[in-house]
Order: structure tokens, then sequence, then C-alpha cells
């Protein structure tokens, strides 16, 4: 605590017994001493109180959320919402009243099937081709290409169509 050698406190013993005399240097050290625990025995009252109030405020905290985790415990019952899913599931008083539809629905007109187009020798040849390549079908870069390829050779047709 405080920084004092064994050459200073000869110093001060020196210095308070040439001061203070031989007679009543005893008494005096013993006053000293005595002053020095009531100051010890103060400090560490006071720190004590300190950590128990430190404690205090720490279990303050605790209960506090404790408190809260045990509010939100109570407010949470799995039963309860599961009783009143199973019981609206199982009203039967609903079953005779048609069901609702929402007002406000535009109606779409009915849609009508259409037909395919009739194939064409031209489809069958993009088939094969495609079918040697083992690509899909619906790409309609490659009909176009091979439209103009058809009108050149049969044979340049699978190749740009093997190309893509």
């Amino acid at each position: 605590m405080f920084d004092i050698g064994w050459s200073e406190l000869v110093l001060i013993g020196v210095v308070a017994l040439i001061a203070i005399g031989p007679k009543e240097l005893p008494g005096v050290l013993r006053m000293v001493g005595q002053w020095m625990g009531k100051a010890r025995k103060m400090a560490a009252e006071f720190q004590g109180q300190f950590q128990e109030a430190m404690r205090e405020a720490e279990m303050a905290d605790l209960k506090k959320s404790f408190d809260e985790v045990k509010e939100a415990a109570t407010g949470f019952n799995p039963m309860s919402s599961l009783q009143k899913d199973v019981s609206d599931a199982l009203r039967i008083d609903a079953l005779d009243k048609p069901a609702e539809t929402p007002a406000a629905t535009a109606v779409d007109p009915p849609v009508t099937p259409t037909t395919p187009e009739t194939p064409t020798p031209s489809t069958f040849m993009e088939a094969e081709a495609h079918a040697a390549v083992d690509e899909p079908l619906a790409i309609t870069r490659e009909v176009e290409q091979a439209k103009v390829a058809q009108d050149t050779a049969p044979s340049e047709a699978i190749k740009d169509a093997k190309a893509s």
C-alpha cells in the first residue's frame, strides 16, 4: 500500500524516540496501532457493505429476469392452443353451410382448348435430327434454320442441328 522500506521505518523510529521520549513511546505506539486497527476495520466494513449492495443488485436483476420468464411461461400453454385447433376442426355446425366464396372476384371467360397443327414433313425431319443428337424439340431458332437448310440439302440440316 505505502511504499515504505525498512530503512525509512528505522529513521521514523529514531525520530519518534528522540521526539517523544523512551517513557511515552510504548503508549504512543499502542495508540497508533489502535487507530490503524480502527481504520482497517472501517475499510473492511465499507468493502463488505459495498459487496452486499452488489449482490442485492444482482439478485434483484435475477429476480426480475426470473419473473419475466415465469410470466412468459404462464402465458404460453400449448395444450390450450391445441384444444382450440381441434375443437375448431371438429365443429359440426359449420358443415351445413355452403362454402364462402370471395364476393369481389372477376369472372374469367372460359378457356377453349386449341388443337395442334398437323405435322409437316419438315417437322419429322427436325425430330429425326434432334433424336440423333438427343436434344429437346422446343427451340424455335432451330426450326427456322432447319427450314433454310431443307431448301439447300437434307444432310446439311442434320449438321446444323448437331452444331447448335
